[in-house]
C-alpha cells in the first residue's frame, strides 16, 4: 500500500465496502457521540467520513486530535445505515472505520476557522492565507482560475497562435502607471524596471515576422488598489497579430472571451460576440456615464440642455450660459415616488454634490401629473417635452445633472448604476458586453492648455498623418475596450508602427524626436526596418474570473494577494534591505522626517 493514501477523500463508495484503505487529509470537523468519534477527513478532493469508538486501537490517539491536524489513517470501508446517508457528498452512501493513525502534521490553535463560513478580517485572512484557502470558497476560487487560463490557452492554440514569453527584467515604459524599479549590482546608479506589460516585446516580436503571439503574461505596476485591482501584479491574456484590421482583432478575441464565460459562467446568458455593440468613447460617457458601461442595466442618459435654457430654473438657465455646460438627464422608470427620488437625492448628496434635480409623474384621476422642484419652475410645456423625449410615463421619474461633463460624469454614471440596480432593472443573470471605441488621442489641460495623450500614445491615429495636421483634441485612435457588467476586462489598439507618424503623433504632446529615441529606441529604430501593420488586446485575467466567480473584490481569486496598503503580510513584505544587500547595489536608504 502507498505510504500515505491508497484512494483520496473523494473517491470511496459502496463498492470499496469491506476493503482496508489508506486515506491522508485534514481533519475538518470532530464530534464526540459519546464513545464514538465522528471525523470528516478532508483532502484537496473532497470529504470521508471516518469514525471510531473503544474497541479500535487508534481510539486513544485519535481523540488527541483536533481542527486541521494533517492525519494518515487506516481502515475498513463500511455502508452507511440507510437513515445516514448524506446525498450531498460523493462519498456519503458509507465511512470508513479508523483501525490505525499516524499524526503527519499537528497544529496549534487556529487564528481562523476553515470549516463554517465564518468571517475573519481581512488582515487576518492575508497573514495567514495558507488557512484561508484551505477554505472551499477559496479553494472553488483558484481552481476556477487554473481551468479558465487552461481553456484560454487551448482556445488561442486552436486559433494558431504561438506562446512566447517576454522578458520579466527590461527598461522603464510608460503603460499608465508608475513602475516598479529594480537596481542593478553590475552597472551603479542605473535600474531595470519590471513590465508594466509586455506591450513593445509583443510589438516587436510582430517586427520580428511571427504572425500571431499570446502570453499569459505577468504585469507589474505600483498603483493604488481597489476592489477590481491589485496594486502590484496581475496576469492578462496578452495577444498581437500581424496585418489586421481592428475588427480582424475583435473577430478573433471575442470568441475566446465568449468561450470561457459560456463554458465557466455558471449558466448565466452570454450574449453572442456578433451582437456585442461598438459604442464610441463619447457616446459611452454621454449615455453611461463611463467607458466601462453595464448594459445590463438598460438606461440610456441624454443630454435635456435645450429644455432649460432660459427656463425658470435659475440654477440650470445660468450654467447653461457658461461655455462647455450641459444638462444630462438619467430616465427612472417606474421610480416616480418621492421617496425614491428623495433617496436619490441623498445619494447625489453622499457623492458631494448639494443635491440631483427630478421630476416624477403620476396620475391624479384625471389624468397625468409632474412632480418635484423642477417641475413647478419649468413648467408644464418644458416637463412634457422631457418626458416625451425620455420616453417616460406615469410612475416613471428622471433625475438631473448639469455643469462640463467631465466634471459631473462620474457621478451621473454611478446614480445610473444606483437607480439600476434599486429599482431592478439590471438584468442580474447576464454577462453583457460591449467595444468601446473611437479613443481620443490627445486631451488639453484645463489649467495650462497644454495638450498630452490622453490614451495609449502609441495607438494608429485613425486617418494617420493627414489626422495629425489638424485639432489634436478631433484625433481619434484606434484604440478599444471590451467592457463587461461594469468591468474593463480587454483593452488593445492597432499599433502606430510607421516612424513619421509616431514621431509626429509624439511632437504634439510635447515629447522631441530625441527624447522618443531615448526613452523608445529599441521600438523607434525597429521600425525603420520594415514593420508590418499590427494590433492586438490583452484581457485581465484577474477581472474575468472575479466575475465569473461572483466575487466583488479581486483578492477573492489570487492566490497571495497583497493589502489594501500593498503589503504582503504573510510574507512581509515590502522588507528592509540588510546592509550588505545597500552595499552591493550602491545604494543608500534615506530615512523620512
Amino acid at each position: 500500500m502507498h505510504a500515505y493514501r491508497s484512494q483520496t477523500c473523494a473517491d470511496l463508495n459502496k463498492s470499496h465496502v469491506g476493503q482496508t484503505v489508506r486515506l491522508s487529509g485534514w481533519v475538518h470537523r470532530v464530534r464526540d457521540h459519546g464513545g464514538v468519534l465522528f471525523i470528516d477527513l478532508r483532502d484537496h478532493y473532497g470529504v470521508t467520513q471516518i469514525l471510531c469508538d473503544g474497541d479500535s486501537p487508534a481510539f486513544a490517539e485519535l481523540e488527541k486530535v483536533r481542527s486541521e491536524w494533517c492525519i494518515r489513517i487506516d481502515g475498513t470501508v463500511k455502508a452507511r445505515d440507510e437513515s445516514l446517508i448524506n446525498p450531498k457528498l460523493p462519498t456519503g452512501e458509507i465511512e470508513v472505520y479508523v483501525r490505525e493513525l499516524e499524526v503527519l502534521g499537528a497544529a496549534d490553535e487556529l487564528p481562523l476557522m476553515v470549516f463554517g463560513d465564518q468571517e475573519y478580517p481581512e488582515e487576518t485572512r492575508l497573514k495567514y492565507r495558507y488557512l484561508d484557502l484551505r477554505r472551499e470558497k477559496l479553494q472553488d476560487n483558484m481552481l476556477l482560475r487554473s481551468n479558465v487560463v487552461a481553456s484560454m490557452r487551448k482556445r488561442m492554440w486552436d486559433k494558431g497562435f504561438n506562446e512566447f514569453q517576454t522578458p520579466i527584467i527590461t527598461a522603464s515604459s510608460p503603460e499608465g502607471a508608475r513602475d516598479f524599479l529594480v537596481p542593478s549590482r553590475l552597472h551603479p546608479g542605473r535600474f531595470y524596471a519590471l513590465p508594466q506589460a509586455p506591450q513593445l516585446f509583443k510589438q516587436l516580436i510582430m517586427v520580428s515576422g511571427f504572425d500571431k503571439y499570446f502570453q499569459i503574461a505577468p504585469c507589474f505596476r505600483d498603483e493604488d488598489p481597489r476592489a477590481d485591482r491589485s496594486p502590484t501584479d496581475f496576469y492578462q491574456l496578452d495577444m498581437e497579430m500581424s496585418f489586421v484590421t481592428q475588427q480582424d482583432v475583435f473577430d478573433t478575441i471575442s470568441p475566446v472571451i465568449a468561450g470561457v464565460f459560456e463554458e465557466f459562467g455558471g449558466g448565466r446568458k452570454v450574449d453572442a460576440p456578433q451582437d456585442w455593440p461598438q459604442i464610441s468613447y463619447r457616446d459611452a460617457a454621454l449615455w453611461y456615464g463611463t467607458d466601462k458601461p453595464d448594459l445590463r442595466n438598460p438606461i440610456k442618459m441624454q443630454v435635456v440642455s435645450e429644455h432649460f435654457r432660459g427656463s425658470g430654473f435659475a440654477i440650470f438657465a445660468k450654467l447653461l450660459e457658461q461655455e462647455g455646460t450641459e444638462i444630462r438627464a438619467i430616465p427612472a422608470p417606474k421610480g416616480g415616488s418621492r421617496k425614491f427620488c428623495d433617496r436619490m437625492n441623498k445619494f447625489a448628496q453622499e457623492q458631494g454634490l448639494p443635491g440631483m434635480g427630478y421630476i416624477f409623474w403620476r396620475d391624479q384621476g384625471n389624468g397625468m401629473e409632474a412632480a418635484g422642484p423642477l417641475a413647478k419652475n419649468i413648467g408644464p410645456e418644458r416637463t412634457e417635452a422631457i418626458r416625451q423625449q425620455l420616453g417616460l410615463d406615469v410612475g416613471d421619474a428622471a433625475f438631473f445633472l448639469g455643469g462640463k461633463p467631465k466634471a459631473f460624469e462620474a457621478v451621473a454614471g454611478r446614480a445610473r448604476t444606483t437607480i439600476g440596480d434599486e429599482l431592478g432593472l439590471t438584468d442580474q443573470n447576464r454577462f453583457a458586453f460591449a467595444w468601446i471605441v473611437d479613443f481620443p488621442i490627445y486631451e488639453k489641460d484645463e489649467d495650462t492648455g497644454e495638450v498630452d495623450f490622453e490614451h495609449n500614445p502609441f495607438s494608429m491615429p485613425q486617418g494617420g498623418m493627414d489626422a495629425l495636421n489638424g485639432d489634436p483634441l478631433d484625433v481619434l485612435g484606434y484604440q478599444y475596450d471590451l467592457a463587461c457588467n461594469g468591468y474593463e476586462l480587454v483593452s488593445g489598439a492597432i499599433r502606430n508602427h510607421k516612424p513619421e507618424i509616431m514621431f509626429r503623433a509624439f511632437e504634439i504632446a510635447g515629447y522631441g524626436k530625441d527624447e522618443v529615441e531615448k526613452r523608445f529606441g529599441g521600438l523607434a529604430t525597429a521600425f525603420k526596418y520594415g514593420a508590418p501593420p499590427h494590433g492586438g488586446c490583452a484581457a485581465g485575467i484577474d477581472r474575468i474570473v472575479m466575475l465569473l466567480a461572483d466575487q466583488q473584490n479581486i483578492r477573492e481569486v489570487i492566490m497571495f494577494p497583497m493589502n489594501q496598503r500593498a503589503e504582503d503580510l504573510m510574507m512581509d513584505a515590502p522588507s528592509l534591505p540588510t546592509n550588505e544587500q545597500l552595499r552591493d547595489l550602491h545604494l543608500q536608504v534615506i530615512e523620512e522626517d
